[in-house]
């Protein structure tokens, strides 16, 4: 059967400072990159948010799909069940849970797995997604991480 593959990665400029996402989704020939900046925003949200996207831009659950991030923090909590843990204990303690929540009515859709790889260590899909999010963090920050901010006390004055 075949599988959609997803390459994802995050990027701030500081933690917080503004930061990005960039993504890739590969089904057999056919490819999509997807990215976006924000103002202020820190890499684990970014991390995290690049899968949330990435999911949300599939229009079928028909096949497998494989996740490929250099993010322990994303890939850590998710094989090791460490967010549903969280999500009993109502994330008491636990950052981000405005986008775990995302990512958790998203999970049951698919069949998920998961492969960790290492960052800046020359995978092709990985290395350009790092040049998508810091791109979108660098030059096209103009989103809003309206959670992050407004739970930062940085609400957004525009």
């Amino acid at each position: 059967m075949e599988t959609i593959n997803i390459y994802t990665d995050g990027s701030s400029r500081g933690n917080p400072g503004p930061g990005g996402y960039g993504i890739i989704l590969k089904f057999g020939e056919n490819s999509k990159e997807i990215s976006a900046g924000f103002r202020l925003t820190t890499n684990n949200r970014m991390e995290l948010m690049a899968v949330c996207v990435a999911l949300e831009n599939l229009k079928t659950t028909k096949y497998p799909v494989v996740i490929h991030s250099d993010s322990k923090y994303v890939i850590d909590a998710i094989m090791q069940k460490w967010v549903w843990n969280w999500q009993q204990k109502q994330f008491k303690g636990k950052k981000n849970q405005d986008l775990w929540l995302r990512y958790l009515k998203l999970h049951d859709n698919f069949k998920l797995s998961f492969v960790w790889v290492k960052g800046h260590a020359g995978h092709p899909e990985n290395e350009r997604c790092d040049e998508l999010a810091f791109q979108a963090a660098t030059e096209n920050a103009v989103f809003i991480d309206e959670v992050f901010e407004s739970e930062s006390g940085n609400e957004s004055l525009f």
